[in-house]
């Protein structure tokens, strides 16, 4: 089947380069079928080309040094796939053979498979690559991108799979192609280049580089040839530039691409550290916010629109603690609209990678799980700060649509779905599988509930995209019920059945492409969002989600092997970078202060030694993105930019300042102002740019409360909480709810019976020591550095002694 991707708009770049497009190494090209393998063709002499015009009739060419080996592995793979594969690619003969296969079918990673099937010679990152572009004196062509990406698609189509341009690539490069997501150490040292090189970056990311790897010139989608999209040059006419640049002086290109390597490493060696940030930086955080804040949208002005752009956690600390009423507007607002907007899938929940307009309206289409899991997180503190269930229902709503859409059978959660898919026509479409018309809601709903749907999700016969709306709601059910004249609470409940029955007919469209990956950090953030849920919420299926991903995450770990980056199909791949680590050891501390399993606080434990072992900076403090023992790139990235995901550096720090919370470990404590420290000129210059990290800084600046509730013994199975708090008897309920349901995010969490006290638990938390029962029933320690309070078994005591929050210093 032929497939086409129309695009609409071009990749976010800059500031917003948060678009994870990932792309496979470029593989090397063979014309291959299932019966036979077509022989090696010839490769010109080195320095001799067509011209670029010439390209556009010359056959896509097979590499000489393809070997007959090698031609009967690619063809193996290509048959292992199974009669129920389908060859994404346009080159397939009439019973469906691909024309072209690859090195590419020989890798795990989606997306590279993705291009398993191009005309041109991919090779996966490696030294096979570079060992035939020095051996050939070949530039090296780089793409980077991710499965899910949809620039990166519209260029696959337009240029990588274009025999005319898959010809000059072949003859003039050594191309290779990169996931980002499976090689984010690769995706971060060639991104600083192109950002450096052109003040901006983003994916599809195009770098040329010379056979020692350093990068000579570089930019992110490319129009295929000049003209298309207005283009003054395209991609067929920068090839042919560059490899004529190369093949005249190539020792010139070489000096001149060190040259820029040297200045960009020194630009990124890591700033010495400073002094410890002080409280102040939250008021110059609420200004900034509020100077970027959309009054009218919420978030930060303009378009496109990420819900990584503006700082909402972040201003809910600040207006906890100040009392700022502009801080929370500015939070409530933006988590309001987003709801209501396009951004969220109003039928099945869950939130889109980000919207294309300011109005959060028009979406670009792909999920990722790391948006929905640090979003559910978002939404559950503001249902903690203000008491709404309108933010509990959202949270609720995205970790149901991970766990309906996005669970693997074991537990864990796959990464991402896909921003296109196909419409009734047949047609691939970007946002077809989401998108509604006037006819399909009647014909779905009966001429009553889709003029009421019609109404409420705002579906018209213009629509959105192509004649088809994007369902969002900029009208309260309360004035719906007050036009319809009937109750909130009839209307609330016709409109989820409207939304349920649009569910059921909507499954049984053809869906989006699902990346399988299962990343470990993206993991962990999921974790963190089911365990907080399971806290908040007392839901029960949360806890056992989150206990049972977990489970997998760490069992390499329980086998006396280290941890691995992502999994494929349950088997590890990879080795961890700092962010698996950092957050999965975040989420373990989530899963400890639900089940007070010390099993739980020892795994943290141990993934932040590790951290500290092997990607720490000795001299300037923090860690680097890679350990050691992981491949030397162009350079060694030491994260400083908060973007979509929060960097390995923000979550360490306020998980060693957790750990020292539970611990009274001074070393804990050491590394977490460490890692402060390393990046206070950052965080002074920009610190927007390092929201998450300030969020350790608030807990810094702050005296974290220490809340434990003693339960009687048998009111939890087995002397701890192993099935979470909803395990809890009911006469506990009561306190764990104020504890549970208050936002007060410094703080650490321990339900445990007296016997945990006297036991394990007591000897890894020495402030839980000497705790106990009054009268024989469940009771609430509130403590500040090891003072307390006097112990209650009031709910409404208990309440008084958690209301006050220390003002900023």
């Amino acid at each position: 089947m032929r497939w086409s991707r129309a695009s609409r708009r071009c990749a976010a770049v800059g500031e917003q380069r948060t678009q994870l497009y990932f792309w496979a190494a470029p593989c090397l090209l063979l014309a291959c079928s299932a019966k036979s393998c077509a022989g090696p063709g010839s490769a010109p002499e080195t320095g001799t080309r067509p011209s670029a015009e010439s390209a556009a009739s010359t056959p896509a060419a097979s590499a000489a040094e393809d070997s007959p080996v090698l031609r009967q592995r690619l063809q193996a793979a290509w048959k292992a796939k199974g009669p129920g594969y389908q060859p994404r690619t346009r080159h397939q003969d009439p019973d469906g053979t691909p024309q072209y296969t690859n090195r590419l079918i020989l890798e795990s990673s989606p997306y590279l498979l993705q291009h398993a099937h191009n005309p041109v010679n991919w090779f996966a990152w490696g030294e096979e690559a570079f060992a035939r572009a020095r051996a050939l004196q070949r530039p090296v062509f780089l793409s980077v991108g991710y499965s899910t990406c949809h620039w990166c698609h519209v260029m696959e189509e337009e240029s990588f799979e274009d025999e005319a341009i898959a010809s000059f690539l072949n003859l003039h490069y050594v191309c290779i192609k990169v996931d980002r997501e499976e090689r984010p150490d690769i995706d971060a040292a060639y991104l600083a280049f192109v950002e450096a090189f052109t003040g901006a970056g983003g994916w599809p990311m195009s770098v040329w580089l010379t056979p020692s790897r350093e990068p000579f010139f570089g930019g992110t989608y490319f129009p295929p040839r000049a003209g298309a999209r207005g283009a003054r040059q395209g991609l067929l006419e920068l090839l042919g530039a560059q490899a004529d640049r190369f093949a005249k002086d190539p020792t010139s290109v070489v000096r001149q691409a060190r040259e820029f390597a040297g200045k960009l490493q020194a630009a990124s060696a890591p700033a010495p550290a400073g002094a410890l940030p002080g409280a102040s930086l939250f008021e110059q955080v609420r200004q900034t916010a509020q100077l970027r804040f959309d009054p009218e949208q919420g978030g930060a002005r303009g378009a496109p629109k990420f819900p990584s752009s503006f700082p909402v956690r972040l201003l809910l600390r600040i207006a906890r603690r100040s009392g700022d009423a502009e801080a929370r507007r500015m939070a409530l607002s933006t988590l309001e609209h987003m709801q209501a907007g396009g951004i969220y899938d109003q039928i099945g929940g869950g939130f889109h990678r980000y919207a294309t307009d300011a109005r959060w309206l028009v979406p670009h289409f792909e999920k990722m799980l790391y948006d929905n899991a640090l979003l559910a997180v978002a939404y559950l503190e503001a249902a903690q700060l203000t008491a709404d269930a309108r933010y509990t229902r959202t949270a609720r709503e995205v970790l149901d649509y991970l766990l309906r859409d996005m669970v693997a059978p074991d537990g864990t959660f796959y990464s991402a779905t896909d921003a296109d898919s196909l419409t009734p026509a047949g047609q691939e479409q970007e946002g077809a599988f989401f998108t509604w018309t006037p006819a399909e809601l009647e014909k779905t709903l009966g001429t009553a509930d889709a003029s009421l749907a019609q109404s409420w999700f705002g579906v018209s016969t213009a629509g959105h995209i192509d004649g088809r709306s994007v369902l969002h709601t900029e009208r309260s059910a309360a004035d719906l019920a007050r036009e319809l004249r009937l109750s909130p609470a009839a209307v609330e409940q016709r409109l989820e059945k409207i939304r349920q029955t649009l569910l059921a007919e909507r499954a049984q469209r053809p869906r989006p492409l699902r990346d399988e990956k299962v990343i470990v950090a993206w993991n962990a953030l999921t974790l963190s969002a089911l365990t907080r849920a399971a806290i908040v919420l007392g839901d029960a299926r949360y806890a056992e989600a989150a206990r049972r991903c977990a489970a997998v995450l760490t069992q390499p770990l329980d086998a006396g092997s280290s941890l691995p980056h992502l999994f494929l199909a349950g088997s590890p791949q990879g080795q961890a970078f700092a962010d698996d680590g950092a957050f999965l050891s975040a989420a373990l501390l989530d899963l400890f202060e639900l089940t007070a399993d010390a099993r739980w606080l020892e795994r943290s434990e141990q993934l932040m030694e590790s951290l500290e072992e092997g990607f720490a900076d000795r001299t300037n403090g923090g860690y680097f993105l890679t350990a050691s023992r992981h491949e030397p790139l162009l350079s060694r990235s030491k994260p400083d930019y908060d973007g979509p995901m929060p960097t390995a550096n923000s979550v360490a720090a306020l998980t060693w300042l957790r750990l020292y919370a539970f611990t009274e470990d001074t070393r804990y404590l050491e590394r977490a102002q460490s890692t402060l420290r390393a990046f206070s000129h950052a965080i002074a210059a920009r610190p927007l740019a390092l929201d998450q990290l300030l969020l350790a800084l608030d807990w810094a600046s702050d005296a974290p409360k220490e809340l434990v509730l003693l339960v009687p013994e048998g009111q939890v199975p087995e002397g701890h909480v192993p099935e979470g708090h909803g395990a809890l008897a009911p006469s506990a309920r009561p306190l764990l709810d104020v504890l549970t349901r208050r936002f007060i995010p410094n703080s650490v969490l321990v339900v445990a019976t007296e016997a945990d006290v006297r036991g394990e638990l007591g000897q890894r938390i020495p402030w839980l020591q000497d705790r106990k029962l009054q009268r024989g029933r469940a009771t609430a320690y509130v403590c500040e550095n090891g003072t307390c309070q006097l112990p209650t078994t009031e709910p409404a005591v208990l309440a008084a002694q958690l209301a006050q929050a220390r003002p900023y210093p």
